[in-house]
């Protein structure tokens, strides 16, 4: 990985001239999209992402509104995060000195962020939720993360996360450590810090998943680089033990049984705002969203690009004919792609673009059958 590049010496024995700055910076982004991570810019010298534009700053609206995005500026932080190179290309070549996020869910990665810093222990209740510790149980010398984090493993018999040598474990500038998992389950694990009051595994140890972003190895800040440490260089897959006490520490949504998707918010407007009545358009648009809707319960194999192509095809015949409102009807379409598979939008948009063009060359009609 980039932290780890070797130069060669030129003739006279001396070491040849390194790869630059912004070199570096594009190496990085490019190995973690190597790993299907999508990054984003940070602003130079810190761990914050880089700043929105002046409109996103002065008009404060939801990601998912923003024109930004689609258009390929980085407002929003990991909102932003992709995987297209040309993007990243944009983005570091322009920048070089930006550092690297990673969008921890769209990645499929939970990163335990295991902090060092000097600061008085909470109350005992508070060290590890959900598990007392008694008062004749001596913590004296209990100053961090490392040490919350080891007891932890210790009462479930285990070694702690911090000392996993078969996964990717980066040093942080201030002393603390991220421990790196993978998840391929496809479930939403959700994002913590410490030992708040909702959600949280324990005192001084944060959690990075949905709703998050982790800095990526090789980044470096004003307070110095995060290193790799060890001989792993890729997220071992998350211990079970670790996963169940996620899932006790309220990390993972409670299960729901497996079936289709509300009709999203946009979709219900393309059905009020479409002609020809309420009953008869909401069961058209319902099921030409459904097969798309149904990818998102699994992470792969599902075959979403062609159920996504099918389905823009379709409303692109039915709007064609008249039966739905474009603009409505292409809102709810991306809305149940983007929740389906988060982090692709690039992809979605095209794929979308393609197969409405070709829909709205054959219109739809009420028969079934197209012009």
């Amino acid at each position: 990985m980039p932290v780890e590049l070797r130069f060669p010496r030129s003739d006279s024995g001396q070491p040849a001239p390194g790869p630059s700055v912004a070199e570096l910076s594009l190496a990085t982004a490019r190995w973690c999209t190597r790993r299907g991570w999508p990054v984003h810019p940070l602003s130079a010298g810190r761990k914050t992402p880089a700043g929105n534009c002046p409109d996103c700053r002065e008009n404060p609206h939801p990601p998912a509104d923003c024109a930004c995005l689609p258009a390929g500026r980085w407002c929003h932080g990991f909102h932003a995060a992709t995987l297209d190179q040309d993007r990243i290309q944009q983005w570091w070549g322009t920048h070089p000195e930006f550092g690297i996020g990673v969008s921890c869910g769209p990645a499929g990665l939970i990163v335990l962020d295991v902090d060092a810093h000097a600061a008085e222990p909470p109350i005992r209740d508070r060290l590890l939720p959900g598990i007392p510790i008694a008062d004749h149980i001596d913590l004296t010398g209990l100053a961090n993360g490392f040490h919350t984090l080891a007891i932890l493993a210790a009462l479930r018999g285990r070694p702690s996360p911090a000392a996993d040598e078969t996964t990717l474990r980066v040093r942080t500038p201030s002393g603390g450590l991220h421990v790196w998992y993978r998840v391929g389950d496809g479930r939403p694990w959700q994002s913590s810090v410490g030992s708040s009051a909702g959600r949280a595994l324990a005192w001084q140890v944060d959690i990075r998943a949905h709703g998050s972003y982790i800095i990526a190895p090789g980044t470096t800040t004003r307070q110095g680089t995060y290193t790799p440490i060890g001989d792993a260089r890729e997220p071992a897959a998350l211990p079970l033990w670790l996963a169940q006490e996620l899932e006790r520490t309220g990390h993972l949504p409670a299960p729901n049984l497996p079936g289709p998707r509300p009709v999203p918010p946009r979709a219900r407007q393309a059905v009020l705002a479409a002609g020809g009545g309420r009953d008869r358009v909401r069961p058209v648009l319902a099921s030409v969203l459904a097969p798309v809707e149904v990818c998102g319960q699994v992470s792969e194999g599902a075959g979403f690009s062609d159920a996504l192509n099918r389905a823009a095809y379709t409303l692109g015949g039915l709007i064609a004919a008249g039966r739905l409102p474009r603009e409505e009807a292409e809102q709810a379409l991306k809305e149940a792609a983007t929740v389906a598979r988060p982090g692709q939008e690039r992809r979605i948009e095209q794929i979308i673009r393609s197969g409405l063009a070709a829909g709205l060359k054959r219109p739809l009609h009420d028969n079934g059958g197209r012009a």
